[in-house]
């Protein structure tokens, strides 16, 4: 499934200590970024305009300039730019004295859905791209990574499309309430469960194994765990917040550091074996039936739209992150 870089120099051991430094990175990284407002705006905004300064000058010949990694780098930027404003933007209107949350906004809530369906395309149209060109095998001309298309790559796809038609429940997103403990104001989302999320990673897992290959061990492994991981623990609830400050911390680490995937002596490389391809794509695709047949079947039991409101209210799952919210 893996292939370790034995003629490198890199072990068995070595490469999971960095893969195990990599996960604890990011995991730390996003909980400094989610709890102090400060560094969630210095990690957002002004990292990343001053290294795509430097991308595009003297890194210019060492970075990737596709459509793909620049479009996932920014997407993923915005997407936490955005959820920082929606969880911290408030204050008083002049004209009448009432208080106002951005978090309140039904528009700036229909945004954390939107950039997550385009970053679902993004690797849906990777997917199909790879899925049509390159069969039997071949070397994507933008950035020189092997790639082998097939039928896994359908499967996938389809599964990634599922995985948008079963977001429900955005105008619910609610602000985590301060703690003692916890003064993050995380970003909730109540009605985004552990079975959507799961059907998520399988999916993400599968698209980095088939169009990521060089990658999928650090991107499609310790970074799909670690806000996982959060959201299953200290940050319930705020799944899709820690997906995106890990992703765009990620995304601009290798952006900078290419050669740390591509290269280095802790490069992990795919084996390139069919079975994986196919057993992990096959998973996401009946992963996300399995959330999709659910969903209806909420759907027609309740009487509910899960795009003009929340689905899933009568679970404990969703009752025990609504009652964190402020």
């Amino acid at each position: 499934m893996f292939s370790f870089n034995y003629e490198g120099g890199a072990s068995v051991l070595s490469v999971w200590l960095v893969w195990i430094m990599v996960f604890v990175v990011l995991f730390g990284l996003n909980e400094v970024a989610r709890r102090y407002k400060i560094w969630g705006f210095i990690c957002f905004v002004v990292l990343p305009t001053v290294l795509s300064v430097l991308w595009f000058t003297v890194l210019r010949d060492t970075t990737y300039t596709d459509w793909f990694h620049l479009a996932k780098v920014y997407s993923s930027t915005a997407g936490c730019i955005g959820f920082w404003c929606i969880r911290h933007l408030h204050g008083k209107n002049k004209k009448t004295g009432k208080e106002w949350r951005l978090a309140d906004n039904k528009i700036a809530l229909c945004f954390p859905p939107l950039i997550l369906a385009i970053n679902i395309l993004e690797a849906v149209a990777r997917d199909f791209q790879v899925g049509i060109g390159y069969v039997g095998g071949g070397i994507l001309a933008d950035d020189a990574m092997y790639v082998v298309g097939g039928p896994w790559n359908y499967m996938n796809a389809i599964a990634g499309i599922l995985n948008i038609i079963t977001i429900t429940g955005w105008f619910g997103i609610c602000i985590r309430k301060k703690t003692k403990g916890d003064k993050s104001n995380d970003m909730l989302w109540p009605d985004m469960l552990w079975f959507w999320i799961i059907a998520y990673d399988i999916w993400n897992f599968a698209y980095t194994y088939n169009c990521l290959p060089g990658h999928a061990w650090y991107c499609g492994f310790a970074l799909l765990l670690a806000p996982t991981l959060c959201a299953f623990t200290i940050g319930k609830g705020a799944w899709l917040q820690h997906r995106a400050q890990t992703l765009a911390l990620w995304c601009m680490f290798a952006q900078t550091f290419p050669l740390f995937i591509d290269k280095g002596k802790f490069a992990v490389a795919s084996t390139y074996e069919e079975a994986p391809l196919f057993i992990f794509s096959f998973l996401a695709l009946v992963a996300n039936i399995a959330v999709a047949l659910y969903m209806i079947y909420k759907v027609v039991k309740t009487k509910r739209n899960p795009y003009k409101g929340e689905l899933y209210i009568d679970l404990n799952k969703y009752r025990e992150v609504k009652e964190m919210a402020d």
